[in-house]
This record gives structure tokens, sequence and C-alpha cells, in this order.
């Protein structure tokens, strides 16, 4: 792994990002060149299958400040923000987008930010450009996710916030297969602060975030920090037993002292079918915790690197 001689780090996944690469390396540059001249950018291609790669190859015989790695396939956004930081030599590490919404200027405020004694600055979106239903959906997602995972998650901030050595390391120690980057650094508990930035337009082209990429995402995401949908099973289970014993003892008292029977036969089926989609939602969550509980067991590296840029050495897994 690279030693620690740099001051500051600069690591972005990139997908399908070939038309703004050249745009990324150029603000990136006047942007931190004020800031400190020791700094370095680590591009992590996930094999978009555009000309991102070439680009990243190109900057990088540029610039020795460039370093490139690029995965043997897509493994995602996250995945690559992992990769960004197990190679990231820097005493300060930013992390952001390659889209350009998060603004490379935005940087020496977050580094100002951090040197106020913070180990964590988000940069809290202002006036996001977003369309109204994903700001919606995201909202959402955050708010359930806050709720079910019992911790306060900011909606507004995104990946775009500098991190200290500190947190890199400790993120370096958590090798789960379930990656999500915001909620790992949540939940080590470093100080944290926060500054408003301005949200800008997507320089070109549009998310590669599907409704279905981000309903994964999501569900991916409660799985990983929550076993609250299990406790809530249960407690679901519960309710259901009190409130069948409360009307099994209605329709016997009912019996005893009138001697009329109950009469609800189209009912009773309604309740044999819900009560049996329950069941078979309640086995199917306990499945997919199971089938998460596999993958974690079988040990396999998060993410595969095919080519770099530069002398790579491979995370030893024991570390």
């Amino acid at each position: 792994m690279p030693s620690l001689s740099t001051h500051l780090s600069v690591v972005i996944p990139v997908y399908k990002a070939e038309g703004c690469l050249d745009e990324l390396y150029r603000r990136l540059v006047a942007a931190i060149e004020p800031v400190t001249r020791d700094f370095e950018i680590v591009l992590v291609e996930d094999c978009g299958g555009d000309r991102s790669w070439q680009i990243i190859r190109t900057l990088a015989a540029a610039d020795p400040r460039v370093k490139g790695l690029q995965f043997s396939r897509n493994f995602g956004q996250h995945y690559g923000i992992t990769a960004g930081l197990d190679v990231a030599a820097g005493d300060w590490v930013v992390v952001m987008d390659c889209d350009l919404q998060d603004r490379p200027e935005e940087i020496p405020r977050l580094y100002a930010k951090a040197q106020e004694g913070y180990d964590v600055v988000l940069a809290r979106r202002g006036g996001r450009t977003d369309g109204l239903l994903k700001r919606f959906s995201s909202w959402c997602f955050y708010l359930l996710l806050s709720w079910l995972a019992d911790t306060d998650y900011d909606s507004a901030a995104g990946n775009f916030r500098i991190i200290s050595r500190k947190v890199v390391l400790a993120c370096r120690s958590m090798r789960e297969q379930l990656r999500f980057f915001s909620g790992l650094v949540n939940w080590m508990g470093f100080p944290t602060a926060s500054i408003e930035v301005s949200h800008a337009e997507r320089h070109e082209g549009r998310s590669t975030y599907t409704f279905g990429k981000l309903w994964k995402l999501a569900m991916d995401t409660i799985i990983a920090y929550s076993d609250k949908p299990l406790r809530l099973a249960v407690r679901f289970g519960f309710v259901m037993s009190m409130l069948s014993f409360a009307a099994g003892l209605y329709i016997l008292l009912r019996a005893l002292f009138y001697g009329s029977p109950v009469m609800g036969w189209p009912s009773l089926m309604v309740s044999v079918y819900f009560i049996g989609g329950i069941t078979i939602s309640i086995l199917g969550m306990l499945g997919i915790y199971l089938g998460k509980t596999f993958d974690e067991a079988k040990k396999r590296p998060l993410y595969i690197v095919m080519n770099t840029t530069f002398d790579y050495a491979p995370r030893d897994p024991a570390h």
C-alpha cells in the first residue's frame, strides 16, 4: 500500500463519465492547488463500457498525481469508494461523485471546516437540481433508514465529504459485503460537522441509478444496518396472536350466552389468506437475512482490480 506521503487525496468512483473527466480534472486541480500542492486524485473506473479508462490513463500519464484503477467488472459505486480509500495516501481524503454535481470548488471550504477539529465534514446539498421524484424518494429512503437503524441520516448529504486519516483506517477495517459508505462513516461516530454547498447540474447525460438500482441499494442498506424488520415481525406476530385470541374469546362467549353462531365465511377466508401472506413475507425476510449471512461467510474480496496506472499492491484481506 502507498505510504502516508500525501496531504490530500480525492477519491472518485467513475462510471460512464467519458464526457466529464477532462473537465473534472481541470477543476479539481484549480480548486485544490491553492490549498496544497501535495495532493492526489484517485479515479476508480467501474467498467462502464465507455472510454473512461482510456481517458484516466491519459490523465495519469500527463500528471503523476492522478492514480487510476479499473475493476474487472461492474461492482458498484460504494465498492469503488472502498477501493479508492484502500489506496488513498492522504492525511485528508475527499470523496465525491464524478458527474460534477459535487462541485470541486467546494473542497477548500470542506478542508477549512475540517481544520476546526472535525474528522468528518459533510457537504449538505442546498437547492438540489435533481427531479422532484428523486428528491422525494431520497427523503423517504433516509427517513425509513433512520427509523429502522435507530440513527440519524441527513437526506441532504450524499457521499461528498472530507474525512481524516483515522476515519479512512476505520473504513478499511470494515470489510462487510454490503457497502454503504455514508452508513459506515455515520456508524463510527467521529466528530462531524457539515456545510451548505451548491448542487450543480450534471455535466452531461443522466443518472445511471435507475429506480430498480435505487430500490436494491435501499433494501441492501436496510438489511446491512438494521435488524429492526426482524424485531418488527416478532412484534407483529404477537399482536396478531393477541387479536386472534380476543376474537376467539368473543366467539366463545357469544355462543355460550346468546346461543347464536357467528357467521363469516368470507371474513374467515380473507383472514386465512392475510395471515398466510404475512407468514410467507416473514419467512422471505428471514431468508434474505440468511442469504446475506451466507455471502459474508464466503469471505470473497469486495472487488477485483484488473488494471492500474501505478504500482498497486492488493490489500491484504487479513488486515
